[in-house]
C-alpha cells in the first residue's frame, strides 16, 4: 500500500497531509477530524479537494497541522490534500486547479507600523 504526501501552507499554518488508501477515517493532530474542527465551515473547507475529485471515503488521511488558528490550518490542510491527489492522480489536476486547490492563498497579515495603533488604525487625532 502506498502513502501519498503533500504539505499545504496557508497565513502562517502549516499541514503535513499523508493519504494512504482505506475507508475514510481522519485524524488531525492525532484527533478525530470532527473533534480537531468544530465549526462546520472549517471542515467544508478542508475536504473540499476530496469533494470536488469525488474521493470521499477512499483514502484514511493522517494530518500533522502546525501553526496558525484552525482557519488558516483547515486552508492549509485543503492545500496538502490537494496537493496529495495530485501525487495519486495527475488527472485531477484540471479539476482542482479550476477550483483553486493548488494555488497557495498569498494573503498574510500586514505588519503593525510605529506611531500607530495597528496596521492601518491610527491614534486619535486631536487639532487642539
Amino acid at each position: 500500500m502506498k502513502d501519498f504526501y503533500g504539505t499545504g501552507r496557508r497565513k502562517e499554518a502549516t499541514a503535513r497531509v499523508r493519504l494512504r488508501p482505506g475507508n475514510g477515517q481522519i485524524l488531525v493532530n492525532g484527533q478525530p477530524f470532527e473533534e480537531y474542527f468544530p465549526v462546520v465551515t472549517t471542515r467544508i473547507t478542508a475536504l473540499k479537494p476530496l469533494h470536488v475529485t469525488g474521493t470521499e471515503g477512499k483514502f484514511d488521511i493522517y494530518v500533522l497541522a502546525d501553526g496558525g488558528g484552525k482557519s488558516g490550518q483547515a486552508g492549509a490542510v485543503s492545500h496538502g490534500i490537494a496537493r496529495a491527489l495530485l501525487e495519486y492522480d495527475a488527472s485531477f489536476r484540471a479539476t482542482l486547479r479550476q477550483h483553486g486547490l493548488l494555488t497557495r492563498d498569498p494573503r498574510m497579515v500586514e505588519r503593525k507600523k510605529y506611531g500607530q495603533k495597528k496596521a492601518r488604525k491610527r491614534f486619535q487625532f486631536s487639532k487642539r
